[in-house]
């Protein structure tokens, strides 16, 4: 007794304008988040004659030696810091004009962000780096998470 045949299985059309549209979008989602970012930040011109006056005594933060080093470092050089872009964004969030805005107040003790880039620009500065040089590995180091 012959075996009956099966019909072939039928091949549904490939919908190729859905999956180029789903690759594309793949594509876009893979570069958003992995692609290297220009910084938007734009770093302020330090304003003439800026001193330590107003950045909060490190003594305030005896109980943590990391926050009270650098509130002390960024005293010992507000004209620098004065110059620099927060890459907190808490011009953003908390209209600070400079990374010498987060000192001035208890903004700085709280986030490693600006404690990072204050500490980083006072080593550098100590090495004789000019404000052009500590922005550029400031915006290296902290301007991929913009």
């Amino acid at each position: 007794m012959p075996t009956p045949s099966r019909p072939a299985p039928r091949k549904l059309p490939v919908p190729w304008p859905i999956l180029v549209l789903g690759v594309l979008a793949v594509l876009a989602v893979g570069y958003s988040l992995f692609a290297p970012r220009a910084s938007a930040a734009e770093h302020p011109a330090p304003r003439a004659g800026i001193t330590a006056a107003h950045v909060q005594p490190a003594e305030r933060y005896a109980e943590d030696p990391r926050v009270a080093q650098v509130y002390a470092e960024v005293a010992k050089m507000a004209e620098t810091v004065d110059g620099l872009y927060c890459y907190c964004h808490c011009s953003r969030h908390a209209g600070h004009r400079s990374l010498l805005s987060c000192f001035e107040e208890d903004h700085g003790a709280q986030c490693d962000v600006c404690l990072g880039e204050a500490d980083l620009a006072y080593r550098m500065k100590q090495q004789g780096a000019s404000l052009e040089q500590i922005r550029r590995e400031i915006d290296r180091q902290f301007g991929h998470r913009a």
